[in-house]
C-alpha cells in the first residue's frame, strides 16, 4: 500500500519538475530583454516550487490517512476475531 503512495508521490513530483522545466524552456526562446526574462523565470520557479511543496504536502496528508484508515480497519478485523474465537469456544 505504501508503495502506491510513493509512485503517486513520485508521479506528482516529476509532472512539477517536468512544467517547471517546460516553462523555463518557454521564457528562454520567448522574445524578451535578458532582465526581463530573468524576473519571469524567478517568478515562475517560485510559483513551481509552491506548487510542488503544496503537492508534496498534500500527498503526505493523503498517506497519513490511508495509513490511519488501515490500522482501524486492522484493529476491528483483530477484534471481531478475537470475539468469534470467544463464541466459538
Amino acid at each position: 500500500m505504501s508503495h502506491n503512495g510513493s509512485s503517486a508521490g513520485n508521479v506528482l513530483m516529476a509532472f512539477a519538475i517536468g512544467a517547471i522545466a517546460g516553462a523555463a524552456v518557454a521564457l528562454l526562446y520567448a522574445p524578451a530583454a535578458g532582465e526581463e526574462t530573468r524576473r519571469k523565470l524567478a517568478e515562475k520557479a517560485r510559483e513551481g516550487r509552491a506548487r510542488a511543496e503544496s503537492a508534496a504536502r498534500e500527498g503526505r496528508e493523503f498517506v497519513n490517512r490511508q495509513r490511519e484508515n488501515l490500522t482501524t480497519a486492522v484493529e476491528k478485523g483483530r477484534e471481531a476475531f478475537q470475539q468469534a474465537r470467544k463464541e466459538t469456544l
